[in-house]
């Protein structure tokens, strides 16, 4: 069982996380849909507009409370998240209220908490659990109509059925993790890591896959590289499935798992500043570059926590 602190500090850091990125998911189902499937295209704005005030909500607990760990992370935001946003917002006409992010970016992490605002503060993240388990589950929802409705040729999109999917598991990863915070246990338990890692090292591969896909054909090199990486994390994910319940295969596969995505990382990183520049033909937006550059740096930083807790 997960002390007091520990479930409040966990509770902010994962919403602080995943909110971001399923308010993200939600608009790139929007920006995915024909304008004849307007129903579609408000419930998933109406999903983006939840979790931004649900993001906001935990921005409002976080300040002094959070980890420094997690805010130099750069898992939340990085200095390329607000360009990002401005530059896909004016690209699609689509609003993020980058007001959010301004205020995520000046969030302040402390070690240490105030026994006092202890009960209060408690009862202010139990409550932002609820909403977030709520609207995750919905989403969760959301997300397989959708992807029911593309597999059965009843509805085309310009998200691929892979992306779909991939982001419905995200979703389905987030309200468990929650789910378990309330129940007083750790959603990242050290116990759990031959699990965790094959589902992040497939996320990756993914993230691969869907980067090579999105390239324009004369991109050649990067098309390449990202080849490359979905290999390696395809062969990663099976090493760490492979590795569950054998500590000593756990670490080994933990310490590959941290060398490639760094790699990967600095890869996206690189990729979203050039496609802000607009240096890289491609179908990639820039926040959809920055998405993905925030969760490598969500899973280095899981990797070094399950590295260090052997």
């Amino acid at each position: 069982m997960i002390s007091v602190g520990q479930y409040i500090q966990k509770s902010l850091e994962t919403n602080l996380f995943f909110a971001r990125i399923m308010k993200e998911h939600s608009f790139f189902l929007e920006a995915g849909f024909l304008c004849k499937d307007f129903k579609l295209i408000q419930q998933a704005d109406g999903f983006k507009n939840a979790f931004t005030e649900i993001l906001m909500e935990t921005i409002n607990l976080s300040n002094g409370i959070i980890s420094q760990d997690s805010i130099m992370s750069q898992e939340f935001v990085t200095n390329n998240t607000l360009p990002a946003e401005l530059k896909t917002m004016a690209a699609s006409g689509i609003q993020l209220n980058p007001d959010v992010t301004q205020a995520e970016m000046a969030l302040v992490g402390s070690s240490t908490f105030n026994p006092s605002i202890l009960p209060q503060l408690q009862r202010a993240v139990n409550a932002l659990n609820q909403k977030a388990i709520m609207w995750s589950a919905a989403l969760v929802d959301f997300k397989s109509t959708v992807i029911n409705a593309v597999l059965s040729c009843n509805l085309f999109t310009w998200n691929f059925p892979l992306l779909i999917d991939h982001i419905r598991r995200e979703a389905i990863l987030y309200n468990g993790m929650l789910r378990k915070l309330e129940a007083g246990q750790n959603p990242d338990d050290p116990v759990m890591a031959a699990q965790l890692e094959a589902f992040w090292n497939r996320i990756m591969a993914e993230h691969a896959l869907f980067i090579q896909h999105l390239l324009d054909p004369t991109e050649e090199t990067l098309f390449d590289t990202a080849t490359s990486f979905a290999k390696q994390f395809k062969q990663l994910t099976a090493e760490a499935e492979a590795a569950d319940n054998n500590i000593s295969a756990v670490e080994a596969v933990t310490r590959r798992s941290l060398t490639a995505t760094k790699s990967i990382r600095d890869f996206k990183k690189q990729g979203t500043e050039l496609i802000l520049l607009c240096k890289i033909k491609s179908l990639i937006v820039p926040l959809l570059g920055d998405h993905v550059t925030r969760e490598a740096n969500h899973f280095i930083r899981l990797l070094r926590i399950l590295e260090a807790s052997v």
